[in-house]
């Protein structure tokens, strides 16, 4: 195997987990801004108050994206696969 497979493969894996994780990511974000601002606003200092948002969304937006994220998944390992196949040629 070449370097430039090893760099594409390298590639193609953090950007294919990056659009897996970044949904989720992002959502829990939004949400821990909002609550953030919220409890600037009414100076409430609630541990629980932002975790237990964040929980309930993230949770609904890995349960929204999983065929995508199944996808994501299946088509990287199958680009893997395809690229170990071709180490000796």
């Amino acid at each position: 195997m070449q370097y430039q497979q090893f760099i594409i493969v390298g590639r193609e894996t953090v950007l294919s987990v990056l659009m897996v994780i970044g949904p989720a990511l992002l959502a829990s974000l939004i949400i821990g801004l909002i609550i953030g601002v919220f409890q600037a606003a009414t100076s409430i200092n609630e541990a629980t108050l932002t975790f237990v948002p964040k929980l309930i969304v993230v949770v609904g937006v890995l349960a929204l994206s999983a065929p995508f994220m199944i996808s994501t998944i299946s088509n990287l390992f199958q680009f893997i696969f395809t690229e170990v196949a071709r180490v000796n040629r």
